[in-house]
């Protein structure tokens, strides 16, 4: 790890090792997004909150960033929490000022126009082993992009946050990270009044869809290029040898994203604000609001009570990314064709970001298609596998059976007989229909040479047992707001090990209680 007392804050009450920390974190290191300059972002101090409290730290993440999680512990617990609760009770120096970020974007299809980080504070960088990371505070209060809003995030929100980007990082799905969870007794409104929290999340970079929309949309075209050149530069350098770097560029974000909506719809996770300034530029799972797994399988399940027209459903997720990478090719187009002739550009130019496009969809149904083939226990690939998997799914929404135990009890499932039908046909109200695509299932995977055992254990590294449920992360929010932070700690540490059996958390892979189905989240969330 690289330290620069230089770029550290000035606080003589933090211990050593804090401010070793303080020191790791820079905030304009050479090829930065930082180093873009002012034109791209704002620099300011966090606004302080009072009496900040330790709620959390992801021991995995706090690896990647170089440092020991006990840090969080003892008696430096108190200078932890005020140091990522962003509180300048010490002196920033002015290099070494958080930035706000700036990014335009369109929200529910419809554009907004200039946007950024509202309630965001990048602190800098650091960088172990040759890997660089951002570190950001969300909730750090008000900045020049806040647009009427306090800049806050609350407890209940930043407890999701916090527990979902590293649920999905254990689960394989590309995200953000998340550091730490700090609290604060500070008031925010929201449809209620809630308390404050601070979650420290980290990426390579977070760089959205909509910072290019800003620039293409403002005819900025020299920044345009800047931004496209950094983001090329740091993480997709063979782009330069293409004959193209920005339909490079452009590429890789339409395979990425393609990736990313099949891992989202391979675990039944719904986004729930699919706005181009949420989508990563990396393929990366951005802004935890109103997101959410879904227990009973609903095809056109809305996760965000605010999305009354359901734009952002499940079934609509695939469709809404390719929809907006039609955005970012529009952005990137002035930066594309410049090897080029002059006559005739302009046609060619779209000719050939629209055929890039079209890669979307090529690759989206077979990495979907492998996907579905995989969670049904299936090696080998045959005609009617896409089928065998729809019919399943259909039967599934028309039951609202669960969506993560369908598929984890499947394992159970055995070629010669129904001895171990009962977990998953139990889940289904209308037997007859899972029976009679049962005699399906049981059909195809005859025509696999693998047994029972070896299909299961296959199977059960796939379907994941334990997801963040809304309910689980309902319980957790409710014993934080007395101050028992113990569940959040607990589901961490579930959470963790998605795919394992966990005898000990038995209760943490069953089906939703009753009360669970009142729960609501929205845009506040």
């Amino acid at each position: 790890m690289s330290f620069s007392p230089s770029n550290a804050v000035r606080d003589d009450t933090l211990p050593d090792s804090m401010d070793a920390l303080a020191a790791a974190i820079e905030a304009d290191r050479p090829g930065s997004f930082a180093a873009l300059g002012s034109d791209f972002l704002t620099r300011l101090p966090a606004t302080p909150v009072p009496d900040p409290y330790f709620i959390a730290i992801s021991r995995e993440t706090a690896e990647l960033l170089g440092f020991d999680a006990t840090l969080a512990e003892g008696p430096g617990q108190a200078a932890f929490a005020a140091y990522f609760a962003g509180n300048p009770t010490r002196e920033w120096l002015p290099e070494a000022l958080p930035y706000a970020a700036v990014y335009s974007g369109h929200q529910f299809g419809v554009w907004a126009g200039q946007l950024g980080d509202g309630r965001v504070l990048t602190l800098g960088e650091t960088e172990l082993d040759g890997a660089r990371l951002e570190v950001q505070l969300k909730g750090a209060g008000r900045t020049p992009y806040s647009r009427m809003g306090d800049g806050r995030a609350v407890l209940r929100s930043s407890i999701r946050e916090f527990l979902c980007s590293e649920a999905m990082h254990h689960l394989g799905i590309p995200t953000t990270r998340a550091l730490t969870l700090i609290g604060s007794d500070l008031p925010v409104r929201r449809e209620t009044i809630e308390t404050a929290a601070i979650v420290t999340r980290v990426a390579p970079s977070f760089v959205r869809f909509g910072h290019f929309e800003h620039f293409y949309s403002n005819g900025r075209i020299d920044d345009l290029k800047k931004l496209a050149d950094q983001v090329i530069d740091r993480f997709y350098p063979h782009c330069k040898d293409a004959d193209d770097p920005y339909l490079a560029l452009l590429d890789e974000a339409v395979r990425r994203t393609a990736d990313l909506m099949v891992e989202w719809q391979g675990v039944g996770f719904c986004h729930g604000v699919m706005n181009t300034d949420n989508m990563s530029i990396l393929g990366l799972t951005i802004d935890y609001g109103p997101f959410g797994f879904m227990d009973g399988f609903n095809a056109h399940h809305i996760c965000n009570h605010s999305d009354t027209q359901g734009r952002y459903s499940y079934a609509r997720q695939p469709q809404v990314g390719y929809w907006n990478l039609f955005c970012l090719a529009q952005a990137l187009v002035p930066l594309i064709g410049g090897h080029l002739p002059e006559e005739g550009r302009a046609e060619r130019v779209v000719e050939e970001a629209q055929k890039v496009m079209e890669r979307f969809k090529a690759r989206f149904g077979p990495v979907l298609e492998a996907k579905m083939r995989a969670k049904l226990g299936l090696e080998t690939e045959r005609e009617d596998d896409s089928k065998l998997a729809n019919v399943l799914f259909e039967v599934m929404h028309a039951n609202r059976a669960d969506f993560t135990l369908t598929f984890r009890n499947l394992a159970r499932f055995r070629k010669a007989n129904a001895s171990g039908d009962a977990p998953v046909r139990d889940l289904f109200l209308d037997r007859a229909a899972f029976d009679a695509w049962a005699v399906q299932y049981r059909k195809r995977l005859t025509l696999e040479s693998r047994d029972d055992a070896a299909r299961a254990e296959a199977m059960n590294r796939v379907n994941p047992k334990y997801v963040l449920r809304n309910h689980l992360a309902e319980n957790a929010i409710r014993l934080a707001a007395q101050k028992d932070f113990s569940e959040v700690a607990r589901l961490l540490d579930v959470l963790r090990h998605p795919y394992d059996e966990q005898p000990y958390y038995e209760a943490y892979a069953g089906l939703p209680p009753d009360w669970a189905s009142d729960l609501e989240v929205s845009c506040s969330s």
